[in-house]
């Protein structure tokens, strides 16, 4: 499949939740959507951070802050999901590895010129680095502040999903996961009624 051809899962969600879900259940399978250099730049690219080189120290960078961002929401969320085992037993691990990519973060700076004092936003993201640093920026206002109490790990069965809830109602990641879980609900509740 050509990169511009990709349908990555839940394109809706935010970034950090967009990483973290690179690592998908398929059929009761876990699948590895980064499972190259070349996958990881069209993922970047997807994000909206253009076309960028990768290379195998860069996929490890990403796969690593994958792992960190889907522990920290396990922790976030209570997940205890068998299929959805936090990757890194160590929480301050977790935290030092969304940490050390956020330092490489732009910020806004001050700058004097044309007689005065103004503010310069930070360039666009360019790069892994870049995309990887923006990631985990969101990733600390996302895991840290209001919309934590809204990451939701998916109750589908057999998914390891993450999304944010958008609506007080919303139980699931897609409306297929839904699907599947209010079919297994309906089954036991027939199954159990026959036995």
């Amino acid at each position: 499949m050509a990169d511009d051809d990709r349908s990555w899962v839940l394109p809706e969600e935010p970034l950090p939740v967009r990483l973290m879900n690179t690592l998908r259940a398929e059929r009761g399978t876990l699948h590895d959507d980064l499972g190259t250099p070349a996958d990881l730049a069209a993922w970047l690219a997807s994000a909206g951070f253009g076309t960028v080189r990768a290379g195998a120290g860069d996929l490890r960078d990403a796969r690593e802050l994958r792992d960190a961002l889907r522990t920290l929401a396990a922790f976030v969320t209570g997940d205890t999901r068998p299929a959805a085992r936090p990757p890194m037993d160590d929480l301050g691990r977790a935290v030092d590895v969304v940490n050390a990519h956020r330092v490489s973060t732009p910020a806004d700076r001050l700058v004097l010129g044309d007689g005065g004092l103004r503010r310069e936003e930070p360039r666009p993201a360019h790069g892994v680095a870049d995309g990887l640093a923006q990631v985990s920026a969101d990733a600390t206002d996302l895991l840290a502040g209001p919309a934590a109490s809204a990451l939701r790990a998916c109750g589908g069965p057999r998914c390891v999903l993450y999304f944010v809830r958008d609506h007080p109602r919303r139980e699931w990641c897609s409306a297929g996961c839904g699907n599947r879980a209010r079919a297994a609900r309906h089954y036991r509740r027939h199954r159990d009624a026959d036995a």
